[in-house]
């Protein structure tokens, strides 16, 4: 018998040869997989080993092991990291989809907002407009205020998403502010004000709008 030290590598080479089948179109998405004895019997390996390769592609999001049913494609690929995603990504491509998270999720925050989350959005607002003459201070009590809108929506996967992109975006704002400080910060403020107003009136129609406007500035700006 092997040493088990070698068992895992061996599970790592099987699953990289089932990627590479996938990959190659040996399998379309949603098909299932051969059995497990026949699968391990094409691989070269013993079932054990095959089950490791399975998991290791179902933790990549490739493959879904369904109990009673079978193994199933999910993914033609491995996914790329998130993280290297967005460092890659242009300004201009986070800002859009940072649009089309906030706008939809200021409209939900207008329905959804309780007191409590209107009383922490007025106290962002109002941290916000001190004007602290640090860019990095002024970057973050704006990504604080933002944030603030996104809890209100009640949308776990809208906040975490909203999280991953603000390293990216707060670089972006930082270089921007110092290159290019706010002329008219009144306004600035003011239009953050308006979209307070519409979540506090529940005018989901207009808190989008509201926020899709003040971030297609930004996008703008940044381009």
């Amino acid at each position: 018998m092997p040493p088990l030290v070698h068992r895992h590598p061996l599970a790592a080479q099987a699953a990289e040869v089932l990627l590479g089948r996938i990959r190659a179109g040996e399998w379309p998405l949603g098909r299932k997989l051969p059995g497990e004895t026949t699968l391990a019997a094409q691989l070269g390996v013993g079932r054990s080993t095959l089950r490791e390769a399975i998991r290791e592609l179902a933790g990549k999001g490739v493959l879904d092991s369904r109990q009673g049913s079978g193994v199933f494609v999910t993914a033609l690929d491995v996914a790329e990291e998130w993280d290297a995603v967005l460092r890659r990504a242009a300004i201009g491509a986070v800002l859009e989809a940072r649009i089309a998270i906030e706008a939809e999720a200021a409209a939900l925050a207008a329905h959804r907002r309780t007191p409590t989350d209107l009383r922490a959005i007025r106290r962002a607002l109002a941290a916000r407009a001190i004007g602290d003459p640090d860019v990095e201070v002024l970057v973050d009590t704006d990504t604080a205020f933002h944030r603030t809108v996104l809890v209100a929506a009640h949308n776990d996967v809208l906040i975490e998403l909203f999280g991953s992109f603000v390293p990216r975006v707060h670089r972006a704002m930082t270089d921007l502010l110092r290159a290019r400080p706010i002329t008219a910060p009144e306004e600035d403020q003011a239009a953050h004000l308006a979209l307070v107003e519409a979540i506090a009136d529940k005018d989901a129609s207009a808190a989008a709008e509201l926020s899709r406007a003040h971030l297609t500035a930004l996008k703008e700006a940044l381009s």
